[in-house]
């Protein structure tokens, strides 16, 4: 069945994949030793335009968000986030497993707005009895959001300054960076995401890898025994080089236009999304605003019973007695014929 469930339910971008392939039989030092990390670790500098960058490469998203809150946070901090944050919501407390609070922000349309977060700030520092709770030391967002959608530049750069003028790490989920900065609607670059955060990562798992992230801290400031962190929060990949031909061949530029494979891949991603909104559209169905690769749509239960028979999607939550907001994605691997596919599927509701 043709499915538009998520942009990690298929193997790797055949590009990758052959990487993987050609480089089998060559031996290898191991725990991110091995030369093809070191490769992907200058092309991600290189990328970024950090030259001093320390670069991890962690086996998932999960592991990469709790780890690095861990390892920024001391030990009586806590890390703010929207309340549809992946943190918050789908990572099993995976944070507060490690002794961390989560401060659930009010969310708009899976952003925080740097107003909310400076009232939040104010009133905090402002109580006397502020040293009795879990003290806020990190920031917490996602690029693209939860809901798929985009902070513009002056948010991040406002929510930044919050983070430094309150002594705060911000930390920048990158599950599916790539969509976010290919998407029309992005007005910065990965080198300027780099220079506004203190951390983030680059997801190769949702953007054509097998598995694996690349966590990157741009300035060289990776906190003291970070490595010793990752591997205590079984994040290490004791065969690295399999993060390592992965994201050496995302951040290889492609021959006919010069563009990195992992932002080739976010293109063509967004490209199918943005017809396969037009599609819902055109059938009259209500869409949420998303410029990225997740697009979601009110449905009736009879209508998810109906297209469910062609086409395998997500629900994600309720809007009202009748409706059910449901996300389509798309990926690297997302075809023509998956689309004609849903079309068809969508014809036969209206029919």
């Amino acid at each position: 069945m043709t499915s538009f469930e998520s942009d990690y339910n298929n193997g790797a971008h055949p590009a990758v994949l052959r990487r993987l392939i050609e480089t089998n039989l060559e031996g290898s030092q191991s725990y991110g030793f091995d030369s093809w990390s070191e490769q992907a670790r200058e092309k991600i500098r290189m990328a970024t335009n950090c030259p001093e960058a320390d670069i991890f490469f962690l086996v998932g998203g999960t592991q990469a968000n709790a780890t690095v809150i861990d390892a920024l946070l001391p030990s009586y901090g806590a890390v703010i986030a929207v309340e549809t944050a992946h943190i918050n919501v789908h990572e099993s407390g995976a944070v507060e497993a490690n002794g961390h609070k989560v401060i659930a922000l009010p969310s708009t349309e899976g952003r925080m707005l740097p107003s909310e977060l400076r009232r939040y700030l104010e009133r905090f520092f402002a109580d006397p009895t502020w040293e009795h709770m879990a003290v806020p030391a990190m920031v917490y967002i996602t690029f693209p959001t939860e809901l798929g959608t985009l902070y513009q530049a002056s948010d991040i750069e406002q929510i930044y300054a919050l983070c430094q003028q309150y002594n705060m790490a911000l930390f920048i989920d990158g599950a599916r960076l790539g969509y976010g900065l290919i998407s029309a609607e992005c007005n910065f670059d990965l080198p300027w995401l780099a220079r506004h955060c203190d951390a983030f990562y680059i997801g190769g798992t949702k953007v054509g890898a097998l598995c694996g992230e690349a966590v990157v801290f741009p300035r060289g400031n990776a906190p003291r025994g970070f490595f010793t962190m990752v591997k205590r929060h079984g994040a290490l990949l004791a065969k690295s080089r399999l993060a390592g031909v992965q994201f050496d061949a995302l951040f290889t530029p492609l021959p006919e236009d010069n563009e990195l494979l992992y932002f080739s891949i976010s293109r063509h991603a967004i490209s199918m999304a943005m017809r396969l909104r037009h599609l819902f559209i055109n059938a009259g169905f209500k869409m949420k605003d998303s410029p990225t690769n997740q697009q979601f749509v009110e449905l009736s239960k009879t209508q998810m019973e109906k297209l469910q028979q062609h086409v395998a999607f997500e629900t994600w939550e309720p809007v009202n007695d009748n409706l059910t907001l449901c996300r389509f994605v798309t990926s690297w691997a997302t075809t023509d014929a998956d689309l004609n596919t849903l079309e068809a599927a969508l014809e036969s509701l209206t029919e």
